[in-house]
């Protein structure tokens, strides 16, 4: 979402965190909770996620009146709270840390009265007027408006050697962390059309960018592919797959590959570069909310345009479980306000 310097992984969540608003799916703990009493509270607005999107809605819907109460999930701050230099945001000229950021957002919510609460949800019943959503399958909030902010999570290839060199040169967001690799070589994981515009992003500041491409063709648009083929200092390694990184102190220094895996001729290149990015695609944390959101095939949510609205009356959607296109902290946090606007409207309608 924001830059980074080089020797900081823009990690926009990790597996750890990738179930972050999932159903706890344990045959155990399902048992128990349909014998267990629920507790239930009821409230006005229930902000579900933070980081950018949740913190600001967070703090129009407290300023509005509506006693919003957050829970923040399994990633306290959202994704920047894994970053360490945040250059790209307005208001910190200096600069600042993500942790720090996200910090004073979560104050500021809480000064105008938001009941920030740690907690995640694991279900959620939006077929009545009373919106349902479960904490930790335990408690039960009704809640009159919600405002999704979950976010959503990076897709990475697995290996080791991406937390081995978290912070030391792996990124998810070449809009994010590009700028730190001016004049250096990097390479860039994937053949869509994510792969083709980091590239071009990424030719525009860097010496050399290498694209590790699976297959013999680029699944990107004809128009982004040739665009991609004719830009000098990038280079397409055809039918390569990532087997690990290397480098010392924890910094990336080069990537070890594997050509025609599996076919006659199958061998291992090295390539020097500075930096690892990858584009092979986001995941909304939006499966909760599936039965009754709509969303497109990838699973963002879809909100009527213009505004934060969902196909459910007093559901709104914010931040990057429902961008697809920007991903950044500003935008998310932008989202969030509409969010909160949108939802202190939809209730001063309904009660009037």
């Amino acid at each position: 979402m924001l830059r980074l310097k080089p020797d900081v992984l823009y990690f926009c969540k990790s597996k750890k965190n990738t179930d972050m608003f999932k159903p706890l799916d344990i045959n155990e703990k399902k048992e128990k909770s349909a014998t267990e009493p629920v507790d239930v509270e009821r409230v006005k607005c229930l902000i579900i996620g933070s980081g950018p999107a949740g913190y600001t809605a967070a703090i129009y819907a407290a300023r509005a009146n509506l006693n919003p109460v957050m829970y923040e999930g399994l990633q306290p701050g959202g994704q920047l709270t894994t970053t360490t230099e945040v250059e790209n945001y307005p208001g910190y000229p200096e600069g600042v840390t993500g942790p720090v950021m996200m910090e004073d957002f979560k104050k500021q919510a809480e000064r105008f009265g938001t009941d920030v609460r740690w907690g995640m949800a694991t279900k959620a019943d939006f077929s009545g007027g009373i919106h349902k959503v479960w904490i930790d399958d335990k408690k039960l909030i009704e809640a009159e408006s919600v405002i999704i902010a979950t976010g959503a999570t990076a897709k990475y290839l697995g290996l080791e050697d991406e937390k081995k060199y978290a912070g030391g040169g792996v990124s998810a967001c070449a809009t994010c962390d590009g700028f730190f690799y001016r004049g250096k070589d990097v390479a860039v994981v994937g053949g869509g059309d994510t792969a083709a515009e980091e590239a071009m992003y990424l030719a525009g500041l860097c010496n050399k960018v290498y694209m590790i491409v699976r297959r013999d063709v680029l699944r990107a648009s004809r128009v982004m592919a040739d665009r991609v083929k004719n830009t000098k200092n990038i280079e397409i390694l055809w039918k390569h797959q990532t087997k690990g990184l290397f480098g010392d102190n924890g910094v990336v220094e080069g990537a070890t590959l594997v050509k025609n895996k599996g076919e006659a001729g199958e061998e291992e290149v090295k390539i020097k570069i500075d930096g690892f990015f990858l584009a092979i695609g986001h995941k909304p944390n939006s499966d909760i909310f599936k039965d009754y959101l709509e969303t497109d095939e990838v699973g963002y949510i879809n909100t009527i345009p213009g505004t934060s609205k969902t196909n459910i009356p007093g559901v709104f959607a914010c931040g990057d479980v429902q961008d697809p296109v920007y991903r950044q902290a500003v935008t998310a946090a932008g989202s969030g306000c509409m969010a909160a606007i949108d939802a202190e409207r939809y209730l001063s309608e309904k009660n009037s």
